[in-house]
C-alpha cells in the first residue's frame, strides 16, 4: 500500500521521536502524581479541525486523523480510533510505543473500559486531563462510569502537552471580516434579538459560546485561524440584555468592528473570558450549558461562582442548522461551482489517460484544486483533498495523495473534495453575492473495463445512495432512521461501511456541523433548511474503496401519504450535480424507481452544468450522462 506526506516518517525515526515526546510528558505526569493522562482530539473550542499549535494529540501520538483520543500512563500509551482510521494508524503510529484500539473490532477496548482496566480496583487511581479540552458530556460520562471504581478525575491547570511542545507553531490570527446581509440573510442585530428572546423564554441569564462556528455564524463574521474553516479564535457570552465577544479588536476589520459596536456588542480581550464569565455568574443566575458544546473548564467556572446550571440544547446550533432562503441560495450556487470543478477535473483525467500521460494521486489533486480555483468566489478548500487510487482508496480519510502513486488501468479511484466560496459583491460576470461550503465524493474507474466485482459493489453503494435520496419521511423523523434505510440493501448484499451515512454542513462554515446528521446516533429530527451529506460506501483493505457523496437540502414534499394523514412530509433535494461513473454501474441491478432517479439526476446535471462548459467538455459530459 503506497502512502506519502508528513505522516510517512517511518520505523526507527518515528519511534525515536514518539519515545522522546512521551518521555517528556511522563516526567510532567509524575510531578502531578498521575496514573494516566488523557489527550483528547479536540482543543479548548471543541474543534474537529485544529489550529496547528493545538494539534496536541497528533504531536504526542503521530496520528493525524480528525478524531481519536490518546491515553498515556507511566508505562503504556493507547490510541482509540473508529473505523475511519483503522488503516491510517497502521502507517502513522509508532506501534512499538503506542497500542491502537480499533473500535468496533472484537477484543478492542473503548477508552473508559481501558481506564477501568488500568485502574483495576486501585484506590485513588488519578486520571489527569485539561478541563478545557473535555466536554461536559464526556466528563459526566466519566463520573458516572468511574464513580464506583475508585478513579479520581484530576483537572490539571494548563495543558501538559503545551509545556513540553517547545517548538509548537506560532498561533495564527488572521484578519476577521464581516459577511454582508446579502449573503447571510439575517443581520447581526436580528440574530442577537432572536437568540436573546430564546434565552428569556428559557429563563436563563447567560449562554456561553465555546464553538467557533457558532460564534462566527451568530456575529456574521469570518476569519481563517484554522485551515479549511473560515472561523476565528474567540469566546462569547450572550445574556438577554447584552452580547460579549472575546477577541482582540485589532484583528477585526474596521467596517466589521463598527457594525459590532452599533449592534451593542461589548468587546473583551480573549484572555478575559474566564474572569468575565465568573463576574456574570452569581448564586442568583442561571447559566445555560449544552453538555455537547461546553467544556468542563467552562462548567467549572460557573460552579465556582455558585451559578445555577440549566442543561439544554444549545440554541445557536439549531438556529445555524436551519438555513434561511438566502443561505440555501448561496449553498446552491457554491455546490454548482464545485460540481463543475470536479466534472472538469474528471474530463481532464480522461484526456490525460487517453493520451498516455501518467497521472498520480498528487497530480490529480493539484488539477482538481486548480479547476476549483478558477471558479468565481473561490476562497479555498473545505478540507484536505482525498485522492486515493487502488488500495489507497480503501483508507477512508486518506489525506496524503502520493506523487509516486500512479493511477493504473482497472483501479478504483476515490476523490473526496470540497470548497469554501464567498463573493461579497456582484462581479463583472453578473454573479450576485453568495457564500457556501461544499463536499462531494466520487469513485471512478481508471480505464474502460470494470471487473464484475467492482460493478456489483459500486452499484450496491449507488443503490444505497439513491434509496436515501428518494426517501420521503414524516415530520419528526430522526436521521438515525434514514441511516438504517440507506444500509438496508447493502446489508442484503453482505456489505456495509463503518462511518455514518451523512453529516450536517455549514453555510460558508465548517464542512461538518450539527445537530443534524444521518447516522446511528443521529437523534435530531430532520427539518427543512438543514443540509446533510449522503455518502454510503464500502471499503476492503488491499482491494479498494467506494464512496458516493452528494449534499442535500431537506425540503417539504407533497405526497398522497402527507395529504391523507394531514402530516407534513419532507424529502431531500440535491445541491450536488456530478454524474456517477457509468462504467461501474450495472443497470440491471437497479429497480425501475432507482433507474428513473438516476436518469433524472444525470439529466439535471447535464442541464445545469453543460451550458457553462467549453464545447469539448460539454460534449463529453453529454455522453457520460447518457445511460
Amino acid at each position: 500500500m503506497a502512502v506519502s506526506g508528513k505522516a510517512e516518517i517511518q520505523g526507527s525515526e518515528q519511534a525515536q521521536i514518539t519515545g522522546s515526546r512521551l518521555q517528556a510528558l511522563r516526567a510532567l505526569m509524575a510531578t502531578h502524581a498521575l496514573d494516566a493522562y488523557l489527550i483528547p482530539s479536540v482543543d479548548e473550542h471543541i474543534n474537529e479541525y485544529l489550529p496547528e499549535n493545538r494539534q496536541r494529540r497528533a504531536w504526542a501520538s503521530g496520528f493525524t486523523g480528525s478524531a481519536g483520543d490518546f491515553l498515556l500512563t507511566p508505562e503504556q500509551a493507547w490510541l482509540f480510533v473508529d473505523s475511519r482510521y483503522h488503516e491510517q494508524t497502521d502507517y502513522e503510529v509508532a506501534l512499538d510505543h503506542i497500542q491502537v484500539s480499533k473500535l468496533g473490532r472484537p477484543q478492542q477496548p473503548g477508552l473508559s473500559e481501558k481506564i477501568q482496566a488500568l485502574a483495576n480496583g486501585k484506590t485513588g487511581f488519578r486520571l489527569g486531563f485539561d478541563p478545557f479540552t473535555l466536554t461536559v458530556q464526556q466528563g459526566q460520562a466519566f463520573q458516572k462510569t468511574f464513580d464506583q471504581s475508585g478513579i479520581a478525575l484530576v483537572p490539571i491547570e494548563g495543558n501538559l502537552v503545551d509545556r513540553v511542545w517547545t517548538d509548537a507553531p506560532a498561533e495564527q490570527q488572521a484578519e476577521v471580516y464581516a459577511l454582508p446581509d446579502t449573503v447571510t440573510g439575517q443581520s447581526l442585530a436580528e440574530k442577537l434579538k432572536a437568540l436573546q428572546t430564546r434565552l428569556s423564554t428559557l429563563k436563563v441569564d447567560a449562554l456561553p459560546l465555546t464553538k467557533l462556528d457558532q460564534i462566527a455564524w451568530l456575529f456574521n463574521l469570518r476569519g481563517q485561524d484554522i485551515p479549511y474553516n473560515p472561523v476565528f479564535t474567540a469566546y462569547a457570552v450572550i445574556t438577554p440584555q447584552a452580547a460579549h465577544l472575546f477577541i482582540e479588536s485589532s484583528r477585526i476589520q474596521a467596517a466589521a468592528l463598527q457594525n459590532l459596536q452599533a449592534s451593542g456588542v461589548t468587546l473583551h480581550l480573549y484572555d478575559a473570558y474566564a474572569e468575565t464569565l465568573t463576574q456574570l455568574t452569581t448564586a442568583n443566575t442561571t447559566i445555560l450549558v449544552d453538555p455537547k458544546h461546553t467544556t468542563w473548564g467552562t462548567l467549572s467556572l460557573i460552579q465556582q461562582a455558585k451559578g445555577r446550571v440549566k442543561e439544554a440544547e444549545h440554541p445557536v446550533e439549531l438556529m445555524k442548522a436551519l438555513k434561511n432562503p438566502v443561505e440555501l441560495s448561496g449553498m446552491q450556487a457554491a455546490n454548482l461551482k464545485a460540481s463543475r470543478g470536479k466534472i472538469r477535473a474528471w474530463y481532464w483525467l480522461e484526456q490525460q489517460l487517453a493520451a498516455g500521460i501518467t497521472v498520480t494521486e498528487a497530480s490529480f489533486r493539484d488539477a482538481i484544486e486548480g479547476f476549483y480555483a478558477q471558479e468565481t468566489g473561490f476562497k479555498g478548500l473545505s478540507f484536505n483533498t482525498i485522492s486515493g487510487a487502488g488500495a489507497n482508496s480503501s483508507i477512508v480519510h486518506y489525506g496524503t495523495p502520493n506523487p509516486a502513486k500512479t493511477l493504473d488501468e482497472g483501479e478504483l479511484f476515490l476523490i473526496d473534495s470540497g470548497c469554501q466560496f464567498f463573493l461579497a459583491e456582484t462581479d463583472a460576470t453578473g454573479q450576485p453575492p453568495f457564500a457556501g461550503t461544499t463536499d462531494d465524493t466520487r469513485t471512478l474507474l481508471v480505464g474502460s473495463t470494470a471487473t464484475p466485482l467492482q460493478r456489483l459493489r459500486f452499484t450496491e453503494v449507488l443503490k444505497a445512495h439513491i434509496n436515501c435520496a428518494l426517501q420521503q419521511f414524516p415530520k419528526g423523523t430522526e436521521g438515525a432512521r434514514l441511516d438504517g434505510i440507506t444500509r438496508a440493501t447493502l446489508w442484503q448484499a453482505g456489505l456495509d461501511y463503518g462511518h455514518g451515512t451523512g453529516h450536517g454542513v455549514g453555510a460558508f462554515l465548517n464542512v461538518h456541523e450539527g445537530p443534524n446528521g444521518i447516522h446511528r446516533l443521529a437523534g435530531k429530527a430532520l427539518e427543512p433548511g438543514m443540509i446533510n451529506s449522503i455518502e454510503p460506501g464500502f471499503y476492503e483493505p488491499g482491494w479498494g474503496g467506494i464512496r458516493l457523496e452528494n449534499l442535500y437540502a431537506i425540503v417539504p414534499v407533497t405526497s398522497p401519504a402527507s395529504e391523507a394523514q394531514g402530516v407534513a412530509y419532507y424529502g431531500s433535494q440535491s445541491l450536488t450535480y456530478i454524474p456517477f461513473d457509468q462504467k461501474l454501474i450495472d443497470l440491471s441491478l437497479l429497480s425501475p424507481q432507482q433507474l428513473a432517479w438516476l436518469r433524472a439526476y444525470h439529466q439535471q446535471a447535464l442541464e445545469k452544468i453543460a451550458p457553462t462548459l467549453p464545447p469539448a467538455e460539454a460534449e463529453w459530459l453529454t455522453t457520460f450522462c447518457t445511460l
